[in-house]
């Protein structure tokens, strides 16, 4: 079976790298190489300072460096800003991303991206943590 390809927002890796977490299968299945994790610069970026301020440096430092050093990361470089999402511009790191990774997922707990789902041409799913381990589960 192909691999799916997923743009986690950041609020959904947060969500998912304590081990308490209801989401916690969601990190585990990444780090096991259930789904390909598609990032880039920017993405990246925010990961750390998002971390950063919920954690901890080095805790952050870590989850970087277990992200950028998977073999189930897919490291992308958008050239082309969409702009699709219009009320939070900073959003739209995750959908250009998606885009020209042909993703499978787009998984985020913001509203701002339900605009995505009434545009079909993009061709990328957008579910909630709930929906998308659901789904891993089917899969698995």
């Amino acid at each position: 079976m192909m691999k799916r390809y997923v743009v986690l927002d950041t609020n959904c890796v947060v969500q998912s790298i304590s081990r308490c977490s209801r989401y916690r299968a969601i990190w585990d299945n990444f780090m096991c190489g259930s789904y390909l994790l598609c990032v880039s610069n920017e993405i990246l970026n925010e990961y750390q300072e998002i971390l950063e301020r919920v954690t901890n440096i080095n805790v952050a430092k870590n989850i970087l460096e277990a992200i950028v050093n998977s073999l189930f990361t897919r490291f992308y470089s958008p050239h082309f800003k969409f702009n699709l999402i219009e009320n939070d511009y900073d959003d739209n790191k995750f959908v250009d991303c998606a885009i020209i990774a042909n993703a499978d997922y787009i998984v985020s707990e913001d509203v701002h991206f339900e605009i995505l789902k009434t545009m079909p041409f993009i061709g990328v799913k957008v579910v909630g943590l709930d929906e998308f381990l659901a789904e891993m589960l089917r899969v698995l």
